[in-house]
């Protein structure tokens, strides 16, 4: 593997297959960033070893993937096989989902002894303690369920979700609404005759503080909150 390219492959009914690809455009594909898989390709041959430039037979191909279209089959390599990251993506990708961890954690978990949100850098640290290893391509959520169990030995957390009754004045209704919908779930709402704006939303707990404070800027003070069971 080098820089310029580097190798997707698969494993399917016993038998190998492998592509190559241009890393950093193989990767947006394998992501949804781009669409067309021919920008990724090398060459749009089917390998079964691709370092030693051995070629996929078509009776091999067309049990296998049903098809002898080269494109068709390294589509299904590339979004179902494993893909090689280079050294500077992997590094990049394994940073970029530690930040989404943290962060799931920090907003989906407090502190039971405080019913407080653990602070990131306090998430981190125990983090180092357990030595858990990140997957690249598996989502952050999955992946920070996983961590919550193997941190509570050493860091008290709990996932917990909190209700709070809003009422935000009808000049700020509008922006409110779009920004309660991005904190958590609209349980119940009411649109009232002088154009205010009633609800019931259901967000985790260690959200609340950033719940209220954007509702705050928002309607400069001018609302009511409070946790209802």
């Amino acid at each position: 593997m080098s820089e310029r390219h580097t190798i997707a492959r698969i494993t399917r009914e016993g038998e190998h297959f492998e592509i190559l690809v241009k890393p950093q455009h193989a990767l947006s594909y394998r992501l949804g960033k781009i669409t067309s898989i021919s920008e990724a390709l090398i060459a749009d041959t089917i390998f079964i070893d691709a370092n030693k430039g051995l070629r996929a037979s078509e009776d091999k191909l067309q049990k296998t993937f049903g098809t002898l279209d080269p494109i068709k089959i390294a589509s299904v390599i590339l979004k179902k096989g494993t893909l090689q990251l280079t050294t500077e993506q992997r590094r990049q990708m394994i940073e970029d989902k530690r930040k989404q961890i943290i962060s799931f954690i920090s907003r989906q978990c407090v502190d039971p002894r405080t019913n407080l949100p653990h602070p990131p850098l306090r998430i981190e640290q125990a983090w180092k303690q357990i030595h858990h290893p990140i997957d690249p391509f598996k989502e952050a959520e999955e992946q920070a369920k996983e961590i919550i169990k193997l941190l509570r030995p050493i860091l008290p957390l709990k996932m917990e979700k909190v209700s709070v009754a809003v009422h935000i004045p009808p000049e700020y209704a509008s922006k409110a609404y779009g920004a309660i919908k991005g904190f958590g779930v609209i349980r119940r709402e009411e649109w009232r005759a002088d154009g205010s704006w009633s609800t019931i939303v259901e967000l985790p707990a260690g959200l609340y503080g950033p719940f209220l404070e954007k509702l705050g800027e928002i309607t400069r003070g001018n609302l009511q909150a409070k946790l209802v069971e």
